[in-house]
């Protein structure tokens, strides 16, 4: 496949957003990609769903990659929802059509969140919704735990791209390590410093962390929001997620009853990147029964 067009959007707060396009023509596709992540992490599965007929948006959001910090330091999750039903609503004005979106951690949350609050004017933002390892409720130690990665080293970065590179390995032992760097590279950038930090915002760690009592209000938010879908809705979670559980995955289920559902086995909260095959074979086999209309069995854990 040819190398992905680059193109622009602007977001909720006038921030631009940058995204890379897979695909010359078919239904819209909008990746979001999971906090501290880039528009990077979704190149193999947009290449596969462009593949199939689509156009697929791989986004950077907000604080992240390429896209705008934004100045006042906006990164609550309604913020990232804001920018979420921005793009969708351009993508459904170039196109014609609602975009499916396909949402990893952050990209699920805020991809939930837009379409709640589209019940208010009873339009849907998206065609159909993919949720990648997130639901309403998470495991708590394993949310601090990713978060704990995400600040070692936000701040004073690392001497070197194979010093991340260890840092990456040691925080994912079960991921076979790339005979090369040059992805890992894309999720770095070079500071005035002379060391490599992470291409996000730092303060996006300063956003809506939600603990506490603060925790359980969004999680009730969200809650709500998972019992509003209308639209097809798909969880995909990695068998060995640190995030979701089994019982958090049949909580969605409940409130969801609609929703298919798929277990990626030998995979954890990070899913497309962990075992991409499976991940991609899910999303496009979803994608391809939407375009049919069909109504297969769902899946159950």
């Amino acid at each position: 496949m040819n190398h992905p067009k680059p193109a622009s959007f602007v977001g909720a707060a006038g921030n631009r957003l940058v995204a890379d396009v897979f695909g010359d023509s078919g239904p819209p596709v909008l990746l979001l990609h999971g906090g501290g992540q880039t528009r990077h992490a979704w190149h193999k599965t947009a290449e596969k769903i462009a593949r199939k007929g689509h156009i697929a948006y791989a986004l950077d959001q907000r604080g992240h990659g390429d896209s705008d910090w934004v100045v006042d330091g906006s990164y609550d999750f309604s913020d990232f929802a804001a920018d979420a039903k921005a793009v969708a609503d351009e993508l459904t004005r170039r196109t014609g059509l609602k975009p499916i979106v396909i949402g990893a951690s952050l990209g699920g949350l805020a991809s939930l969140l837009a379409q709640s609050q589209s019940e208010s004017d009873k339009a849907d933002v998206f065609s159909a919704l993919v949720l990648v390892d997130i639901t309403p409720r998470v495991d708590q130690t394993g949310v601090e735990k990713v978060l704990g990665f995400m600040r070692a080293h936000a701040k004073d970065g690392f001497g070197s791209i194979v010093e991340a590179a260890q840092a990456v390995s040691e925080y994912l032992p079960q991921r076979p390590r790339p005979k090369s760097n040059d992805g890992l590279k894309k999720n770095l950038r070079l500071s005035a410093d002379g060391r490599w930090h992470w291409h996000w915002d730092p303060r996006f760690l300063d956003g809506s962390r939600a603990e506490g009592a603060n925790r359980r209000a969004f999680e009730a938010r969200l809650i709500k929001a998972a019992e509003s879908l209308k639209i097809p809705v798909l969880l995909v979670r990695g068998a060995s997620s640190e995030l979701v559980k089994t019982a958090h995955a049949k909580e969605f289920l409940a409130l969801v009853p609609h929703a298919d559902y798929v277990d990626v086995s030998g995979a954890r909260h990070m899913v497309a990147g962990d075992r991409n095959d499976h991940f991609s074979a899910a999303v496009i086999s979803f994608i391809a029964r939407l375009s049919r209309g069909d109504q297969e069995p769902r899946a159950r854990p």
